[in-house]
């Protein structure tokens, strides 16, 4: 058996150039040449001490090709990035030879095909990046044995079937987006139990379902969650009021019932609100009032009523308010910063619903859009 060595790094990448058909600034077609150090070619990185191929970065250069088997080959590699490019076709089954692999990076391309059961050969892998291509099929289970995973990002694809219920074991995970898929199934009761150290959950634009599990107010360092556009149904835990670390929640467009929990109020990192398009009722808690660094809060198309909390109004971030709904008794006072208002749907032959205006509203420098939906509001000035 001939053990690898530089030729082969060699040999792998130039069977890569004989697979790009695009090269439009002509950078692997100058630069990458037999006569030259693999180690110099553009992209290629070579560690000190064996001189083997440990990183290849070929991304944003708008290449078109597919990836040959041969790539399998860079036993040495740790850090593969052919992302925003046009590669197209199926991932070859041989880079699951690339045992030492911690980051593969291909997303923003045109891929096809399936994500291979094999994958957790690569037990080395931190980040696994393929979003925005045409993968199928199930994410597989096996997934859940990448326990170094740090970051699984594999949005606006193709991918159906249930999560791998493995993969909220893997301790080490930071990130996981998987939204813009057809992902089916329910989230586990524990799903924070083993996610410490979790910032951001995106698993919006899915086919999910069942409730939305209290343990994920667990996942204290949360700084995205996205569950919207999915088939939650349920009530929102009360203990979301102790994901203090958000910056962003949205959970719109689901079958959610409910109130709003008044613990949302010591979400004070919050900046963007989303909980439009669900069936909550009630008012909307005063303490959202105290949310400083709010910049949107968007509840429209829900069965909420009674008055605005007038603090929401003294938050200077606050560029966009979505309210329509049909029950709307609405206070609105001086703002600095709003673009957008949208109080629209409010019924103005129902003779118990008013929409007063204030005149100083009109005067907000920063006001863009104003949106009333056919009703018409009563000004006055405070």
């Amino acid at each position: 058996m001939v053990t690898p060595n530089i030729t082969s790094d060699q040999s792998a990448l130039l069977s890569l150039k004989a697979k790009i058909t695009g090269d439009p600034h002509e950078i692997l077609a100058s630069n990458w040449s037999a006569t030259s150090s693999v180690c110099d070619w553009r992209g290629v990185t070579c560690g000190s001490r064996h001189r083997r191929v440990t990183a290849l970065n070929i991304s944003n250069l708008g290449l078109t090709g597919t990836i040959p088997p041969q790539l399998g080959n860079l036993s040495f590699l740790m850090s593969l990035d052919m992302s925003r490019n046009n590669f197209y076709g199926e991932l070859p089954h041989e880079l699951i030879r690339l045992s030492r692999l911690q980051v593969l990076s291909l997303g923003n391309n045109s891929f096809t095909g399936f994500i291979p059961p094999s994958i957790s050969n690569m037990s080395k892998l931190e980040t696994l990046s393929l979003q925005f291509n045409s993968l199928q099929g199930a994410l597989p289970i096996e997934i859940g044995n990448l326990n170094k995973l740090k970051q699984i990002v594999l949005v606006y694809n193709q991918l159906s079937g249930f999560l791998p219920l493995g993969m909220f074991n893997i301790s080490s995970l930071q990130v996981i987006a998987l939204q813009n898929n057809s992902l089916s199934g329910s989230l586990p009761s524990s799903i924070c139990s083993r996610l410490q150290g979790l910032t951001w959950l995106d698993l919006g634009r899915n086919k999910l379902s069942g409730v939305i599990p209290p343990s994920l107010s667990e996942c204290s360092k949360l700084q995205v969650l996205s569950l919207s556009d999915n088939n939650f149904s349920g009530v929102i835990p009360e203990g979301f009021g102790n994901l203090t670390a958000l910056k962003g929640l949205s959970l719109r467009w689901n079958n959610l019932i409910g109130v709003i929990p008044e613990g949302f109020g010591n979400l004070t990192a919050l900046e963007r609100l989303y909980l439009d398009g669900n069936n909550l009722h009630g008012t909307i808690p005063m303490e959202i009032g105290k949310l400083k660094k709010l910049k949107r809060i968007v509840l429209d198309y829900n069965q909420l009523s009674g008055f605005l909390p007038l603090g929401l109004f003294n938050i200077s971030s606050l560029q966009v308010i979505a309210l329509q709904s049909p029950r709307w008794v609405v206070r609105m006072v001086e703002a600095g910063s709003l673009l957008q208002v949208y109080l629209g749907s409010i019924p103005v032959r129902n003779p118990i619903i008013s929409c007063p205006l204030p005149l100083g509203v009109l005067n907000i420098s920063s006001l863009e859009t104003i949106t009333f939906a056919g009703n018409s509001p009563t000004l006055f000035a405070f």
